[in-house]
């Protein structure tokens, strides 16, 4: 298969990286690739939230397929100072929330998790800047309409520095600051068990959000390739899984994990497929319009051209 893929590390994509599952070149990448701009890959992992706009604003240079590379829960993605009096997403009504990015897919993840509890754009204060001194000052509107209560920080100033000198009140970030697990760490998470919330939430929902997918150049994808790579991205997630099992440390409790892990979500908590993530999408478009980031859900047909599922599923 003559394609080049550039993907993040992830743990699930390093077999096909590496050739144990052989198939397309695999270059891991410390960012996602720009795959309307850059000409050097003809496909790889790339925002949810940007690639629907795409889609919807008529532009079909890319064509996604419904494998989700990166996935996971937004309640812990919420922080707050250490001694913050607010603990749940309806104490964050009039408050001031940073966040990195406001079209990004998971900001529009953790968004509704607010709006879940009554919290919605116009009930807050938002300011989009970088999180640490370690990231770039860019726009990060992303060339969206947004009101007059959402605008970047003064100068990039950062996130973190605005949440300790008390001028925010909660921080949306993907990525925890240094120093945030240190046993005297001036952070913690909003809700104070993340988990049981995150676990709640998949009651409800019956879905951990998708954030990145994996897309490819028009021009670089027929209807056999795209199932031929449906199936070695499947069969790259199984051998990751059937590793993780045995030959993973990280950390000392990883088998009680992955048995809680597999107690709640069954033995495949990252489904591939049209059918699988059925429920998902339609989630996730339905709060890009809610969130005035899409006029309209794009139909299913349009979004994903190959309507495909995995040959082989996870026994």
């Amino acid at each position: 298969m003559k394609l080049h893929l550039g993907v993040r590390h992830w743990d699930h994509v390093i077999p096909l990286a590496l050739g144990d599952v052989p198939g397309p070149t695999v270059s891991r990448l410390e960012a996602t690739p720009d795959l309307w701009g850059s000409p050097e890959y003809d496909g790889g992992e790339t925002s949810f939230s940007r690639y629907v706009r795409a889609r919807a604003a008529g532009d079909d240079r890319v064509v996604a397929l419904p494998i989700f590379l990166m996935r996971g829960f937004r309640h812990r993605c919420i922080i707050v100072r250490r001694d913050a009096a607010a603990e749940t997403a309806a104490d964050l009504k009039g408050a001031r929330i940073g966040l990195t990015g406001w079209p990004d897919s998971g900001n529009t993840w953790t968004r509704a998790v607010l709006a879940e509890a009554g919290v919605g754009i116009d009930d807050a204060d938002w300011q989009v800047g970088p999180l640490t001194a370690a990231h770039p000052v860019v726009d990060r509107l992303g060339g969206v309409a947004v009101g007059n209560n959402i605008r970047h920080t003064t100068d990039g100033a950062r996130l973190v520095d605005l949440l300790l000198a008390k001028e925010l009140d909660a921080v949306m970030t993907p990525f925890m600051p240094p120093g945030f697990h240190a046993a005297d760490s001036p952070y913690r998470t909003l809700f104070r068990d993340a988990r049981a919330e995150e676990r709640a939430y998949y009651g409800r929902h019956g879905f951990v959000p998708g954030i990145h997918l994996l897309a490819l150049r028009k021009e670089a994808l027929r209807p056999e390739t795209a199932q031929q790579l449906m199936d070695l991205f499947e069969q790259a997630k199984q051998l990751s899984f059937q590793r993780r099992n045995k030959l993973l440390d990280i950390t000392p409790w990883h088998n009680e994990e992955v048995g809680i892990t597999t107690k709640v979500f069954g033995p495949d908590w990252m489904p591939y497929g049209v059918s699988a993530d059925r429920r998902m999408v339609a989630a996730f478009q339905d709060q890009l319009v809610a969130q005035e980031l899409l006029d309209r859900p794009v139909p299913a047909e349009d979004l994903f051209p190959y309507q495909i599922d995995p040959l082989e599923k996870i026994a």
